[in-house]
């Protein structure tokens, strides 16, 4: 078998497969050169406090087979009727199962690679980061999403002087909506966040960033957050959709490939409790969820056992921004349609989201101890009647 991808969905898809009975060699390919980490704290404690590989590491759980480790080197191509995959150093990996869990880089600004913002997306940037932002430091965050929302909340608890800039017209509002997005701003700038939205980037200096209305923002410290790239070049000419991110069928097998499959942020997939249509999930517990299904799928097509029972899963995910915590479940950007269930949107509140009626996800501001209650709500409707 081989793993291309050392981030948290390919070690959890590599013990899978351990736990499903294969014995063979399990090789792991990794760009980074440390050992599989856990990426949420990297814009919240670590960031926060500062830390280093050793608070984030993930456990790795021994199966009596070690795994093979290739770290440090990057796949740069693939064959996948010849089985191979080729890494920057010229060595050629063949495989019976193949494992995609190559994730997401940081997406740039136009130009912006050589110049002199920050992105966070790995340890190494995140520490570089932490050593910048001390008090009283004018932080310029642009993109108003949740990695931009939680970099700007922790560099407000650091002591800084932080503006957010967005083409967007409310934080967060393409996964949450407006009615929360607008609540999600009132908290952030009542603590003292300045936003700057519905504007784009004309420049960027080593002293701060000119918008497309013409205000300058003087800057010590400016940060990259406007989304994330699927990291799928190596899987080109191999007739994928690799669009947005890597199409899988319903069980998790690229373009419907046999001893292949996808994981994690870079798999495109349809999920059996919501509908057909293939989408990418860019959340810590979907990671966990899809390589304990694939691992399955992948061992039980190589011994004549394919799974048949397509993969379906809850996503939950969780956001924390200073003195604002969010906790989210389904998928609330399919809605057409949004309420409030419980509570004051102004204080703790749990909102539903709709889609046709039916509900598709419910975020909690607040109300911890009800996690599990619109848990089991959402689950038990979807499993009696999936959307389409």
């Amino acid at each position: 078998m081989v793993v291309v991808g050392a981030g948290l969905a390919g070690l959890r898809t590599a013990e899978g497969l351990r736990r499903h009975g294969w014995d063979g060699p399990v090789t792991i390919v990794g760009d980074e050169v440390h050992m599989p980490y856990t990426r949420p704290p990297l814009s919240k404690k670590l960031l926060l406090e500062g830390g280093d590989h050793a608070g984030v590491e993930l456990r790795r759980r021994d199966s009596g087979h070690p795994l093979q480790w290739r770290l440090g080197r990057r796949a740069v191509a693939s064959d996948l009727d010849g089985c191979s995959v080729t890494l920057d150093d010229g060595t050629v990996l063949c495989y019976q199962g193949l494992v995609a869990a190559t994730g997401v880089r940081a997406r740039r600004l136009p130009g912006s690679l050589d110049g002199p913002t920050a992105v966070l997306r790995t340890l190494d940037d995140a520490q570089a980061l932490t050593g910048r932002l001390h008090p009283g430091a004018r932080v310029v965050v642009i993109g108003a999403g949740f990695i931009g929302c939680e970099v700007a909340g922790t560099a407000l608890s650091r002591g800084c002087a932080v503006s957010v800039v967005a083409i967007d017209e409310l934080p967060m509002v393409a996964p949450l909506g407006p009615l929360v997005g607008a609540e999600l701003r009132r908290r952030h700038a009542a603590a003292g966040v300045n936003f700057h939205l519905g504007t784009g980037i004309v420049s960027v200096d080593e002293g701060g960033v000119v918008l497309s209305d013409g205000t300058r923002l003087e800057a010590d410290v400016v940060v990259e957050a406007i989304g994330l790239q699927p990291a799928t070049e190596w899987l080109a000419g191999n007739g994928l959709d690799l669009a947005d991110g890597v199409v899988c069928d319903e069980f998790l097998r690229l373009g419907g490939r046999k001893g292949t499959v996808g994981v994690g942020d870079v798999a495109r997939f349809p999920n059996a409790l919501y509908d057909a249509t293939p989408r990418r999930i860019e959340h810590w517990q979907v990671a966990v969820d899809t390589s304990l299904y694939a691992a399955a799928s992948l061992v039980g097509d190589l011994t004549g056992r394919p799974p048949e029972k397509p993969f379906g899963t809850v996503p939950t995910f969780w956001s924390d921004q200073a003195s604002v915590s969010i906790r989210a479940l389904g998928q609330p950007a399919l809605a057409t349609d949004v309420e409030v269930l419980e509570g004051d949107l102004s204080g703790e509140a749990a909102i539903g989201y709709r889609r046709d009626g039916r509900l598709v996800g419910v975020l909690l501001l607040g109300l911890p101890k009800r996690m599990g209650f619109y848990l089991k709500h959402l689950t038990d409707d979807l499993a009696a009647a999936p959307t389409h």
